[in-house]
């Protein structure tokens, strides 16, 4: 939730006067230089906003408020299914999935950058957030167009998803340094306390938009069923409409704004100011040309030397951000690795089943509940014990929260893998003895160590028993000894595969089949179920009003079904002879059955259920402990962070600050796409990876930060002033003196 801390992280800039009336990812100095030329366009005069109830706050700061619950509400509901989508609707991996969604996660934090340039350079404030949130809306359309499953085939899906997801980005990203800033303008400069609490109420949207949203959104999606299957049209959907709301809210209130005209962007001076010292650096190479103090100073053939020393303090605080994009790479897998994790876990809380991109809720929740603790209570007791907390000691103790909720989360990881399926590796395959017959079958394998004990009839297996062929595929002599007759049977089985041998009586002999068993647990957290009829009749099977499975006569199996985890009491069995009711009972998160029809009686089906994979026996409540820590970390870290570079920095160089940090995001997000697709891994390592590698930079950072020399750079202006004086006054006496000689 990074736009969430740097609003306050604003707020508190703001508050402490080390922002001027405008500028996230905003323009040069609010000082203004003397002489400037007027501002080019067709921009209004500035003028007095209708106040509130007769308060200093202006009307239009209502308008820019309810704009932004509504945009972040879409961004964030999206989003919170996204990584399922991907997973369920387009059935890619868990590796595509997420590298897709931490690809997107980072276009929407390059793009600020366009924004910022747009609105400073070219449009103003007031028209980027206009133009650019039809972009997206648009974006919105075409994505929820997209999660239509008769609209095409999946190459359709898959280009107008992308094509949506680009255009969410680049919107999103590209209002994000203009709305916060552009509500900060509608106040007079006299106003500072309304303008501080103003941002406070302006992150408390942010917030209930994006806690209502990732609750609500993965129930439109789970419980509301579309097209046969969960509704992601729908999912999508709602978002989009927020968008179209919040964007007529937003020109509802056009003639309450105070419109500023842009003034220059100081983030492409710096760049144009760094490029030229590099540049004019290496083409005086010669020994001869005496050094500068610092590289910086190269540019002063071009640039004056206010702007070089601010630049100079601006490298200084981007050299520490260097290590930064690891917190991110960890924070932002809530919406991916966390939310795989997730479905692979009991989401049954009693009165509540929980869907696994709803844990997502958690965040938003936790940060509300934080930040007060931590401000008026932690920080507070703190330096009553007299520790120098400083704000680099802050954000290493949150770059460690952050290690250790993934720490926590590969140590579930390993016991959610207690359950799964066993890993094959070529020439290998799994195989299981289902007795149906009414004696103990006593099974061997030609060549093969396997099934040491008798079989007994209708013993639910404990475990799948591995199998090691010779190639890719090998035909196996299968030995049955029942009651004293012994039959053979040649079954070609294949490597990675998992079979059932079915064992039954038929016609007075023992029989067999050979059927193929799922090699992985259901996705989603579903229950896959298929049926072995051993009537001498077909049946018709209803499990529910949208389930419905037909079965041949002796022995026959039914494909696997897939279908949410519930108690399945009220089904039906047709047979030629009549309807029957079937009771299936509980069908649990994660597992697989096997359930066998042996006989109608009393008027009721008789059934046998073999439960083939386990349900998943850890609960999602768990994931609860990373989530406490890793959102304590972002407290720590994200604001914590964007406030002391505010205060490390001129007022003109803030915006650069912001667009830094905002680059650290999506560098981090960058990472993550990397390791998902260029090493794969197994899960539980992946997160011991990411743990240690936080650690390494957090010691890294400490070291970084020890060396750092904080400054005001009010004083450093104020030297810089001083300086210039003095040397200007040696000039005129120089001159005076040359002159009278």
């Amino acid at each position: 939730m990074q736009m969430k801390s740097s609003t306050i992280a604003m707020g508190r800039a703001w508050k402490e006067g080390q922002l001027c009336a405008c500028r996230e990812l905003s323009p040069r100095s609010c000082r203004g230089n003397p002489g400037d030329d007027p501002p080019k366009g067709d921009f209004p005069l500035q003028k007095k906003s209708p106040k509130l109830c007769g308060s200093n706050y202006p009307l239009s700061i209502a308008f820019i408020v309810v704009n932004e619950f509504c945009e972040r509400f879409s961004y964030y509901g999206m989003r919170a299914v996204l990584t399922l989508y991907f997973l369920s609707f387009f059935h890619w991996d868990e590796n595509l999935s997420t590298a897709v969604y931490h690809a997107f996660s980072a276009l929407c934090y390059f793009t600020p950058v366009i924004g910022a340039i747009m609105a400073d350079s070219w449009l103003g404030k007031y028209k980027t957030i206009i133009y650019l949130s039809i972009v997206y809306v648009v974006g919105h359309l075409i994505k929820s167009v997209g999660a239509i499953p008769s609209l095409g085939n999946q190459a359709v899906h898959v280009v107008l998803s992308m094509v949506g997801l680009f255009l969410i980005a680049l919107g999103t990203g590209g209002i994000k340094p203009c709305v916060s800033a552009f509500g900060g303008d509608q106040f007079e400069e006299e106003h500072t306390s309304e303008r501080s609490k103003f941002f406070s109420i302006f992150y408390l949207s942010i917030n209930a938009g994006s806690l209502i949203s990732t609750f609500v959104t993965p129930v439109l999606r789970g419980d509301v069923k579309c097209f046969g299957e969960d509704c992601y049209a729908l999912a999508f959907g709602v978002p989009a409409a927020l968008m179209v709301l919040a964007l007529v809210v937003f020109i509802a209130g056009s003639g309450l704004y105070r419109k500023t005209p842009p003034q220059g962007n100081v983030l492409l001076e710096v760049c144009k100011c760094i490029g030229f010292a590099i540049k004019n650096r290496l083409k005086n190479r010669s020994p001869e040309i005496p050094k500068r103090d610092h590289w910086l100073d190269w540019a002063s053939e071009k640039y004056s030397k206010q702007l070089i020393g601010e630049v100079k303090m601006v490298t200084r605080v981007l050299f520490l951000f260097i290590p930064l994009p690891m917190f991110w790479a960890l924070f932002d897998q809530q919406g991916s690795r966390w939310t795989l994790q997730a479905t692979k876990m009991n989401a049954d809380f009693g009165i509540y089943v929980l869907q696994p991109d709803q844990m997502q809720f958690l965040n938003p929740l936790l940060i509300l509940v934080f930040i007060p603790i931590f401000d008026f209570g932690l920080y507070p007791l703190i330096n009553m014990c007299k520790l120098n907390f400083t704000p680099i000691r802050k954000m290493a103790t949150g770059m460690i929260l952050a290690g250790l909720a993934f720490g926590l989360a590969a140590i579930i990881e390993v016991k959610i893998n207690e359950t799964d399926m066993p890993r094959l590796v070529p020439k290998e395959s799994l195989i299981r003895v289902l007795n149906l017959a009414k004696n103990p079958v006593q099974v061997t394998v030609q060549d093969k160590d396997l099934f040491q004990q008798p079989v007994e009839s209708f013993q639910n297996p404990a475990e799948y028993s591995k199998l090691i062929l010779n190639g890719e595929q090998e035909s196996l002599h299968f030995t049955l000894q029942h009651q004293g007759l012994t039959l053979a049977f040649n079954y070609t089985m294949k490597e990675k595969s998992v079979y059932s041998l079915i064992v039954f009586e038929a016609e007075g002999s023992l029989s067999s089949h050979l059927i193929t068993d799922l090699e992985a647990k259901p996705e989603n957290g579903l229950a896959a179920v298929r049926f072995i009829n051993a009537l001498s009749q077909d049946v018709n099977l209803t499990i529910n009003s949208k389930s419905f499975i037909a079965v041949q006569k002796n022995y026959s199996a039914s494909e696997y079904s897939l279908l949410e985890r519930d108690i399945y009491n009220n089904g039906k069995c047709i047979t030629e002879t009549g309807e029957f009711p079937l009771e299936l009972g509980l069908l649990d998160f994660g597992a697989s059955y096997t359930v066998v029809i042996t006989n109608i009686s009393g008027g009721a089906v008789e059934t046998w259920k073999s439960e083939d994979i386990k349900a998943n026996n850890v609960h999602m409540a768990w994931q609860l402990p990373q989530y406490l820590l890793i959102s304590a970390g972002e407290v720590m870290f994200s604001i914590t962070g964007l406030a002391f570079s505010y205060s490390q920095s001129p007022a003109s160089m803030k915006s650069v600050l912001q667009a830094g940090w905002l680059l650290t995001v999506a560098v981090g997000n960058t990472f993550v796409l990397i390791v998902a697709e260029a090493a794969p891994m197994a899960q539980w390592a992946e997160f011991v990876l990411f743990t240690v590698l936080l650690f390494a930079v957090c010691i890294i950072f400490s070291i970084m930060g020890y060396f750092y020399v904080s400054v005001d750079p009010e004083d450093l202006e104020e030297k810089e002033e001083k300086k210039e004086t003095s040397s200007r006054g040696n000039m005129i006496g120089l001159v005076t003196q040359k002159t009278k000689l």
